[in-house]
């Protein structure tokens, strides 16, 4: 429990992509540069996926021209495919991101495709980044047309990012809905053939159970967790549901084991609340 604690910050990309007000480009930038100035290792700058699909993120290229970038920290991006990722490379990113899930309904709904097809589409994007690659798994613990999603299809997708080359696999409560008892159960079954350097955890707070996961997370080992300052985002497939576990509420439950000032925190978290629209 003493290992330091790695805050990845989703915000300007899982955050903003669900708030129904697309937020003014200067405004991202400004809370980009904000939560550099809290010292985050790692932002998720935006996603290069077709405007038509998320509209929000429509000015990633602008959002990456416009930021200042802060020594030690690495500014990435979400991409769907390789059209996507020569678009994020061309903007300097430092990581890439891809998404899929466990479960297949939420799969075809969220990407139009099939597990299997999203991790073909991927395959490209592994063998030609000149960046790391991350692979995002939605739907872990629970899925909002199937219910509850098995520890094998968990198991068996991270593998198959794993194959493909992420460097890490996070591991997300997509609506919300797990317990600190399913987070225990899954890593226990997870983590005897793949190492917790490798899985990251990305909650979401719809019952409120969220720093609790966390905290049952980090009794694993696991030292990598996603975090949206202001706790802005959430799923638009759980309407009313809270959005992302907030990083400052990371920040003070690993205090003293992350390098984050959680006051320049507070700080970036007052800059984007106004632009919060989804409770």
């Amino acid at each position: 429990m003493n290992r330091s604690i790695t805050l990845v910050e989703v915000g300007p990309r899982d955050g903003l992509q669900n708030e129904t007000t697309p937020v003014p480009t200067e405004v991202k930038v400004a809370y980009v540069d904000a939560l550099s100035a809290a010292g985050l290792p790692e932002i998720e700058v935006s996603s290069f996926v077709s405007p038509t699909w998320v509209p929000q993120l429509a000015d990633a290229a602008e959002v990456f021209a416009g930021i200042t970038r802060r020594p030690g920290t690495r500014y990435t991006a979400l991409v769907p495919n390789t059209q996507g990722m020569e678009r994020a490379l061309v903007c300097d990113v430092d990581g890439l991101a891809v998404f899929t899930a466990a479960s297949e309904s939420f799969t075809q709904r969220n990407i139009n495709a099939s597990i299997a097809a999203s991790l073909e589409r991927f395959r490209p994007i592994f063998a030609a980044s000149p960046v790391p690659v991350r692979g995002y798994l939605s739907t872990a613990f629970h899925c909002p047309f199937e219910g509850p999603v098995t520890h094998e299809a968990v198991r068996r997708v991270t593998h198959s990012l794993l194959d493909l080359g992420a460097v890490q696999v996070s591991v997300s409560d997509t609506i919300g809905r797990a317990t600190p008892d399913e987070v225990c159960r899954l890593l226990e079954m997870l983590l005897r053939d793949v190492p917790a350097a490798q899985v990251a955890l990305h909650f979401h707070d719809t019952f409120g159970e969220a720093r609790a996961n966390a905290e049952a997370g980090a009794g694993f080992g696991i030292t990598v967790f996603d975090g949206s300052t202001g706790g802005i985002g959430g799923c638009p497939f759980a309407p009313g549901a809270a959005g992302n576990i907030a990083t400052e509420t990371l920040a003070e439950l690993f205090d003293g084991r992350t390098d984050v000032d959680r006051t320049a925190l507070q700080a970036a978290a007052a800059l984007i609340r106004p632009w919060r629209t989804r409770d």
